[in-house]
């Protein structure tokens, strides 16, 4: 599980689709565009809900592991269309494995 730091807070979001929303905030700023997407997220009191969030060119966005957290569950549909959106706006796909080391990749 990682924290996701977004404006003034954070949300707790589990590790593959932080990777997918860190990685499709990179293309939206490199293309000049932005975009709002839903992801499901870990509530204070552990249990599940959704965040929106609004990235883009402007988004500062960055993560941290959560100490001493099990491995959330993640929703793969979820990942798999961040992960689309982000093929679509690149024109070749970077290589991934120097990205996060410590997130295992989502194969498509």
């Amino acid at each position: 599980m990682r924290r996701l730091y977004y404006s003034s807070g954070y949300i707790l979001i589990d590790d593959r689709t932080c990777k997918a929303v860190l990685r499709y905030a990179r293309a939206l700023a490199v293309s000049g565009k932005s975009d709002v997407v839903t992801v499901p997220v870990i509530t204070d009191g552990g249990s599940r809900g959704s965040a929106h969030l609004l990235i883009g060119p402007a988004s500062e966005l960055f993560s941290t592991p959560v100490d001493n957290s099990r491995d959330a569950e993640y929703d793969p549909a979820v990942v798999e269309e961040l992960e689309r959106m982000t093929a679509e706006l690149q024109e070749f796909r970077p290589a991934w494995e120097t990205e996060m080391r410590d997130v295992p990749d989502f194969d498509l």
